[in-house]
């Protein structure tokens, strides 16, 4: 596959924008839930979060504390992991609500939470079809 020339080296062709209340805390959630690295926070009028970069997985996520200008903008997000069940296990003790147990799919172990900012999150870990039949 050819990659575009005018993308910086590390991110990626889409990269999900969200928009909080409590950036900050959305950070700290998901550095313990899903291992994610701060890239970049860059402030503004103290601790308010302009435009902060983590890297979970592969993967950039950008996001910001929401403003009169710029509205909360919450997300539904799919991420694979190692283990869903631990996943989903830390993100409720972690203040998600869980939406969908983990079950298996014909695409492996996964369910569904609502993280503490508003966003939904599926999560899942790939496990051979086969298997789980």
């Amino acid at each position: 596959m050819n990659r575009l020339k005018n993308i910086p080296e590390n991110y990626q062709t889409v990269m999900p924008y969200l928009i909080l209340e409590n950036a900050q805390g959305f950070i700290e959630f998901a550095t313990i839930v899903f291992q994610a690295i701060e890239l970049q926070v860059i402030k503004r009028e103290g601790e308010f979060i302009m435009h902060a970069e983590l890297k979970i997985g592969d993967s950039t996520l950008m996001l910001s504390d929401a403003t009169e200008q710029y509205p909360i903008r919450n997300s539904g997000l799919f991420i694979y992991v190692e283990d869903a069940d631990h996943t989903v296990d830390v993100a409720i003790q972690s203040g998600a609500i869980l939406l969908s147990p983990i079950t298996n799919q014909p695409y492996g172990r996964s369910g569904g939470i609502t993280d503490p900012f508003g966003n939904q999150w599926w999560v899942t870990c790939y496990t051979n079809p086969l298997i789980l039949a």
